[in-house]
């Protein structure tokens, strides 16, 4: 060897993606297909085993010789199915590949893996806002979380709120826990260079009470009174709260202006983020959020709300509020639309701003995690 120094053996890294259904769990899907894809990018010498379930699809593994899939006869929609593999086939799945270390980026873990793990947690509203989950699903949440959080020997958070609510509500040591921020695709940036707005408000967003869109609504409702050649485009999952957002777009009478389309291909989204004359992302709590950035990123003159960990993502290059004040959502939305100043301002900032995300950075730090957790 040269310099008589020895050089390690590639790593054989899990992926437990069993979680992933395409269209169904919002931004942690962008989060596992771009993370994914920018550790190709960056390593070419570890091997990855990617696990997937019937629902997932080939294409959320990259193209790349080190990276493989190993599809699991499991149908990820059946959570309880799920779970139950991935407690006890799963490790099964581990000793067989003799892995070195399991990255496990949808929150849970396999409790009895033979390999050290390292555990993304993307937020914690179960602890945060337990009432804004259906009753059912809580005793899911606090056990196998509380088991992640203390079996993962490390835990990557997207956010300092984040981190900050882990370290608070299992009383980890501050050297377990590790902040890595998400990134932004390339492709927004260049949106940027050939947008060409309309009268189009944006929002993307799961369809979830803490998102905050029926202030959202009611907003626009008093808006499109002032300027009714606007419409206003809620796109994401369509979450347990759909029904209640639906009713509320009949009752303020904005059945032909609001449209709430699910979850679209990303083409699509690219095409709404090229045409918005503005950007809102009015949610109460997050541990990230991801659309803001994409926002910034396309340089659409952006509105959010001035919470943790949205203040630090935009800064200045974005019009912030008090999410609990509709009047105050109101007034930035009239802002934002006919301050053309303020647009201009915006509009040259935030690509700025967002370059600071990337996940190419977010791959090297969690390869970085990876290779202390397996020593």
């Amino acid at each position: 060897m040269p310099n008589g120094k020895m050089t390690p053996h590639p790593l054989r890294i899990g992926i437990n993606a069993l979680y992933m259904i395409p269209g169904h769990v919002g931004g942690t899907e962008i989060y596992l297909r771009s993370l994914l894809a920018a550790l190709a990018e960056i390593d070419s010498v570890n091997r990855y085993s990617v696990f997937t379930n019937l629902e997932t699809g080939a294409d959320v593994v990259p193209a790349s010789p080190n990276f493989e899939s190993v599809p699991q006869p499991i149908h990820a929609t059946r959570r309880a199915v799920r779970i139950l593999w991935e407690q006890t086939a799963l490790p099964l799945a581990i000793v067989d590949r003799s892995l070195d270390v399991l990255l496990n980026p949808g929150f849970t873990a396999p409790m009895l893996a033979s390999c050290p793990q390292v555990s993304v947690f993307h937020d914690l509203q179960h602890k945060r806002h337990p009432e804004y989950f259906r009753p059912v699903e809580l005793p899911f949440w606090n056990f196998f979380l509380y088991w992640s959080a203390h079996l993962s020997r490390l835990l990557l958070c997207p956010s300092r709120a984040s981190a900050a609510d882990v370290l608070s509500h299992y009383r980890l040591p501050p050297e377990k826990v590790r902040v890595v921020r998400s990134g932004v695709e390339p492709v927004f940036f260049e949106i940027g260079k050939s947008r060409r707005p309309e009268p189009l408000l944006l929002a993307v967003s799961t369809l979830h009470p803490h998102k905050n869109l029926d202030s959202l609504l009611r907003a626009f409702s008093h808006f499109h009174k002032r300027r009714p050649e606007f419409r206003l485009v809620i796109c994401g999952v369509h979450g347990y709260y759909t029904r209640e957002l639906l009713k509320c777009r009949e009752s303020l009478g904005l059945t032909d202006s609001v449209e709430f389309p699910g979850w679209i291909p990303r083409s699509a989204l690219h095409d709404l983020f090229r045409r918005a004359w503005a950007f809102f992302y009015p949610s109460r709590f997050e541990g990230f959020g991801l659309p803001v950035v994409e926002a910034l990123a396309a340089g659409v003159p952006t509105v959010c709300s001035a919470i943790a960990p949205l203040r630090m993502i935009a800064g200045s290059a974005a019009l912030q509020f008090d999410p609990l004040d509709r009047e105050a959502l109101e007034n930035a939305m009239v802002r934002i639309v006919e301050d053309e100043s303020l647009r201009a301002r915006l509009t040259a900032v935030s690509p700025q701003r967002a370059a600071e995300f990337s996940w190419r950075a977010a791959a090297k730090a969690t390869l970085k995690a990876l290779q202390e957790a397996a020593g």
